[in-house]
């Protein structure tokens, strides 16, 4: 049988999981690629040849000295092109796709579970912000191997995506996976309010708030025990400096 040309829509989706799991692990036994694979059709081999494919278009890894797969086609081009460093515009296009492969609305994804929602233009809004959170949170804390960045710690119950730059001060980066870092709840707080902050160095700053709790030993244990101690930084998706730089000038206290 001849082999089927890859599709712009499903070269897409390949982007889409090319964010979502660690480049190491874009293998045809992954659960993510079988999952996927089976929703467009292809080969398991096949999707994870087309997520290598786009990675050797990826500058960060060509940084790492990984190039990724060698023989790539033109179209991965045109869509790296298109969507790399428009988040927005890849987080929601790659999931509507994917649910029309699925043959269900968008809303329905068991990923996203979006329910009761209100009708017209505000219905629009809320799927396609949940759907961008979804998508964020994914790409982040697969690039961290879904470990926090400061502590190390695995627990999937506690982990989080943290925006550098806050949801509310940059709209165009709110999925942005270079505006994100991996933490814990209770370090994602602190990092939200200022109490912490990464520098473009990648070091974890604590702020002399702190200085005020010299008697409780949980701000040793929790907080300045951390105090420049380098971040775990993630495979791909490296945190912006230009961003960190601001939430060190603007946000930390």
């Amino acid at each position: 049988m001849a082999r089927k040309d890859w599709s712009k829509e499903e070269t897409i989706i390949a982007f889409n999981v090319y964010c979502k799991i660690p480049f190491s692990q874009g293998v045809k036994t992954n659960p993510t690629i079988i999952k996927y694979a089976n929703i467009i059709g292809r080969t398991p081999s096949a999707l994870a040849m087309k997520v290598g494919n786009i990675g050797r278009l990826d500058p960060e890894l060509k940084k790492r000295g990984i190039g990724g797969l060698q023989h790539g086609a033109r179209l991965e081009e045109e869509v790296w092109n298109e969507f790399h460093g428009n988040w927005d515009k890849l987080a929601f296009e790659s999931e509507k796709l994917i649910a029309e492969f699925q043959k269900r609305p968008i809303e329905e994804s068991t990923e996203i579970e979006l329910t009761d929602l209100p009708e017209g233009k505000e219905r629009e809004s809320i799927i396609k912000t949940r759907v961008n959170q979804s998508f964020f949170r994914s790409a982040v804390l697969m690039a961290y191997d879904s470990k926090c960045c400061i502590t190390g710690l695995t627990v999937p119950y506690f982990l989080e995506a943290c925006h550098i730059l806050s949801w509310k001060s940059s709209k165009e980066n709110r999925t942005n996976p270079h505006n994100g870092l991996c933490l814990n709840g209770l370090h994602h707080k602190a990092f939200d309010n200022g109490l912490i902050t990464i520098t473009p160095d990648y070091k974890v700053l604590v702020s002399s708030y702190f200085n005020d709790f010299t008697n409780d030993k949980s701000v040793e244990k929790f907080f300045k025990i951390y105090n420049n101690q380098k971040i775990n930084l993630p495979k791909k998706f490296l945190p912006s400096k230009e961003f960190l730089e601001n939430h060190y000038k603007t946000i930390f206290k």
